[in-house]
């Protein structure tokens, strides 16, 4: 034990901040690439190589459906949809909308366990970029810290962007093109108020519905959304 004590008097600086450093290493990382992305599009997300991960190890030969497109190739319904059903402050807020937040964690301490996230749009596409879909409330503190470094070096429209290319739809399925050409056989351009609408509400579990395409839950979600497009304010 004596031992143990004098090495820690001894390395204690090390001890403390090398944790510390490699820490600020990540963060700049993160923020460089984020940098790196204002001009440039993703490939592909942290997530998105987890899901493929996921499908080869039944199918070594299987591959994501994903195509970016610009964003004014996307339609301005699923725009409207998205919004309406995910962020409906997204263009207001700073990245993290803290009374959502407040009302999630209210929500997990009731169940004892984390069901509700309380996230904006910027904070699912800082989780999609680079973080795993674990939940914990270390992996939310990272997720705010890159949601920042989001909202610091990208407009809306540029986030908004992002998201619609990089989020996932169903099995295997990311973006508003793959979407559109996976359920509905058109352009991510073409969709109409309908297929918008069913899309963004398949966002909260989009493997399930991918597989439930008929469900009760899923149609209810789809109409409500349909009622809150018109008043959905979308990044131009």
């Amino acid at each position: 034990m004596n031992r143990l004590v004098n090495l820690f008097r001894r390395y204690w600086r090390w001890i403390l901040l090398t944790p510390l450093g490699l820490f600020l290493m990540f963060q700049a990382y993160f923020f460089l690439q984020i940098g790196w992305w204002v001009n440039h599009n993703p490939a592909s997300t942290s997530f998105m190589r987890q899901q493929l991960a996921v499908l080869q190890e039944k199918n070594p030969k299987a591959k994501l459906q994903h195509k970016w497109v610009p964003y004014k190739r996307i339609s301005r319904n699923l725009k409207r949809a998205i919004i309406a059903s995910e962020d409906a402050n997204f263009t207001d807020h700073e990245g993290v909308d803290w009374d959502a937040l407040l009302k999630a964690y209210e929500k997990n301490s009731r169940k004892g366990k984390i069901v509700a996230g309380g996230s904006t749009i910027t904070q699912q596409l800082a989780k999609n970029l680079f973080l795993s879909g674990n939940r914990s409330y270390f992996r939310k503190g990272q997720e705010i810290i890159i949601t920042y470094m989001l909202e610091f070096w990208m407009e809306k429209e540029r986030i908004f962007e992002l998201y619609l290319n990089l989020v996932e739809f169903g099995t295997g399925v990311f973006g508003a093109e793959a979407a559109a050409r996976h359920y509905y056989g058109t352009s991510a351009s073409s969709l109409s108020a309908g297929q918008a609408a069913r899309l963004a509400a398949m966002l909260p579990k989009p493997r399930y519905f991918d597989k439930h395409r008929n469900s009760g839950y899923l149609m209810h979600r789809t109409a409500l959304i349909l009622r809150r497009m018109g008043s959905a304010d979308v990044p131009r």
